[in-house]
């Protein structure tokens, strides 16, 4: 068979690498232009920088590679803090982006020792500080390429790619009859392999993992209303209440009865879920205070959790310390799916639940029904005799708006994101203004607005929580009420703007904030009124 001739554009078994160059990343500028057919090897050794692609920048670090076609072109600016090697090499026959197994474009955070130190040393052999073999070169490229392309199999076959998929298959199918071996096809992987992952990962076994899936959804179920234990077994994917009985005290220890009988242990990581088991007068073994809350009740540090600047295993550990029957969220999956070795996470859907549902919710996993009704009447009955003082201070109530300041913006809201709007739309019979709905407050829940547009949104009254958390925040909004547009709203000239100045209080969407937020209203609105103030003077 004769030798394929130089330029032969028959298709060819083999390829061969050879580079053409080789550098130090540390300040280097390096510029591709689009349309070459080359291929990169970056190899970060220390440090921290970045590379465009294209009109992508991605972000570069000490232990991460980037492989990738110069196709789309390549540029990196001098970075003196970035540390490594930088490759350039071409193929023989010329070799598409598409048919190298290399190229990802995307930088992988997890560069052995070995590459790091085989693009150290080519570094030097290719800069004639070492001096070895005319083959040396080649020598070490082939095998840094070797070691590039190990990695990089091994990476597409790592947990971050199959095994979220997994846990997510299992999470929508665990009442049904799924195997190792089916997930371990899904995968792609081994059912040995995919075993070791899945126990590295989890800390569980695939079984003891399904396990605690079912035995969780039934400990949700029990504490929502469940039905009898048959059928729940069958819900849950056991055939008889016998066997998930016997499931359920293996995996909680006590029966599915004694379960439902005790007095809960309750995690709150939310402090609107906090301020609910307060209204129930329980008080979490771990809750969420906000600021508000701290300055009205002594609350021991012990009980309090602090989830900003917390990691995910330090709120592990502080959950799985006070071992809890119960953990109250909203629907967070990332926070669920980390506790869900140490108890159920009840998720209360945001912004599709009210406050009065999510606190009878509470109430019914707490077993105080009773006095979350007691204390729903108590509070229908304060908007009662508000709405008859309304009645007479005010007729028909118009249009009303909660503006909240920000450093920079200015937010309003719909009655599902609370900050007092629940009770202004929902219990005292305002409406919000027109062109807050054609813009889409009731979809979106909320509306961002520069502050000096808030008079382009008139309402019969105004509300303010807060007038600036900040100095420039407090100048811009002294200008809005200095300004003309300002002083010729209806709500400026007949004195139905309110200065609240509570903005942690009115953040609050819970039972003991929105009674405080239905005081403060009422208080100020009558206020207001009986004092007959024309406007808030700045």
């Amino acid at each position: 068979m004769p030798l394929r001739q130089l330029g032969d554009s028959r298709p060819h078994p083999h390829h061969f690498y050879f580079p053409v160059r080789v550098e130090h990343l540390t300040g280097l500028a390096a510029s591709i232009a689009p349309g070459s057919s080359g291929h990169l090897s970056v190899i970060v050794t220390g440090g921290s920088g970045t590379i465009d692609i294209q009109d992508e920048r991605l972000s570069l670090s000490g232990g991460s590679m980037l492989c990738c076609s110069t196709q789309p072109g390549v540029s990196l600016s001098p970075q003196h803090q970035l540390q490594g090697v930088w490759i350039e090499y071409s193929t023989f026959p010329l070799q598409s982006n598409q048919t190298n197994p290399l190229n990802d474009r995307h930088p992988l955070g997890n560069c052995s020792t070995k590459i790091c130190t085989l693009a150290a040393r080519l570094l030097r052999v290719w800069e004639g500080s070492e001096i070895q073999s005319p083959f040396t070169v080649q020598q070490l490229f082939t095998e840094l390429l070797t070691e590039l392309h190990g990695e990089i199999r091994e990476n597409s076959q790592s947990p971050a790619h199959w095994l979220d998929r997994v846990l997510e298959y299992i999470e929508a199918h665990y009442s049904e009859d799924i195997t190792r071996s089916q997930m371990a096809e899904q995968a792609g992987v081994s059912p040995e392999h995919f075993s070791r992952v899945f126990r590295k990962a989890t800390g569980q076994t695939f079984n003891e993992y399904v396990t605690l899936q079912r035995i969780r959804r039934a400990q949700k179920r029990m504490l929502t209303g469940a039905p009898n234990l048959s059928q729940l077994a069958l819900e849950v994917g056991y055939v008889e209440g016998t066997y998930l009985s016997r499931k359920f005290k293996q995996v909680v220890g006590i029966s599915p009865a004694a379960y439902h009988r005790k007095n809960k242990r309750i995690v709150a990581l939310n402090f609107n879920h906090t301020a609910s088991l307060r209204a129930l007068e329980i008080t979490p073994q771990l809750g969420v205070y906000s600021g508000w809350m701290e300055r009205h009740e002594t609350v021991p540090s012990a009980l309090k959790l602090q989830l900003e600047g917390s990691s995910a295993a330090m709120l592990y550990n502080r959950v799985a310390a006070v071992r809890p029957d119960v953990i109250i969220s909203y629907d967070l999956p990332g926070e669920s799916k980390q506790l869900l070795p140490v108890a159920p996470v009840i998720e209360l859907p945001y912004m599709q639940m009210d406050w009065r549902e999510q606190f009878r919710m509470i109430a019914g996993i707490a077993d105080r029904q009773s006095q979350a009704e007691a204390w729903l009447r108590h509070y229908d009955q304060l908007c009662y005799e508000a709405n008859l003082q309304l009645d007479r201070l005010l007729g028909a109530r118009g249009t009303a708006v909660i503006w909240e300041f920000g450093t920079s913006s200015a937010y309003c809201f719909s009655s599902s994101y609370g900050h007092g709007c629940q009770i202004l739309y929902g219990d005292l019979g305002f409406q919000p203004p027109g062109v807050l709905m054609e813009h889409g407050l009731m979809n979106r829940g909320y509306l961002e607005i520069p502050p000096e547009q808030i008079a382009d949104y008139p309402a019969d009254h105004i509300f303010f929580t807060s007038s600036a958390s900040t100095a420039e925040g407090q100048r811009r909004f002294e200008t809005l009420l200095r300004s003309a547009r300002w002083q010729e709203l209806d709500a400026a000239r007949s004195g139905h703007v309110y200065l609240l100045d509570q903005p942690d209080m009115f953040y609050g969407f819970d039972p003991l904030s929105s009674l405080a937020q239905l005081k403060t209203l009422m208080r100020t609105i009558r206020s207001q009124i009986s004092i007959g103030q024309d406007h808030i003077k700045p």
